[in-house]
């Protein structure tokens, strides 16, 4: 996969986390968005992270 789509993928994944969180993230600059609305945004894309490798590898076991 090229960087650029990874790059997307992400930015994607991004996007959809915020919705999910009622986080009004928008394309571009977000220096409005409180510090507590940021990071609520990257917890929840590393717990997603973690839940589905944690689910990829106990369908190996």
């Amino acid at each position: 996969m090229s960087r650029r789509k990874q790059k997307a993928g992400l930015e994607n994944f991004k996007m959809e986390c915020a919705r999910d969180l009622n986080v009004n993230l928008k394309q571009g600059y977000n220096g409005d968005l409180t510090s507590k609305e940021a990071g609520s945004i990257g917890g929840e894309m590393v717990k997603r992270m973690v839940r589905s490798y944690e689910e990829q590898h106990m369908n190996n076991l």
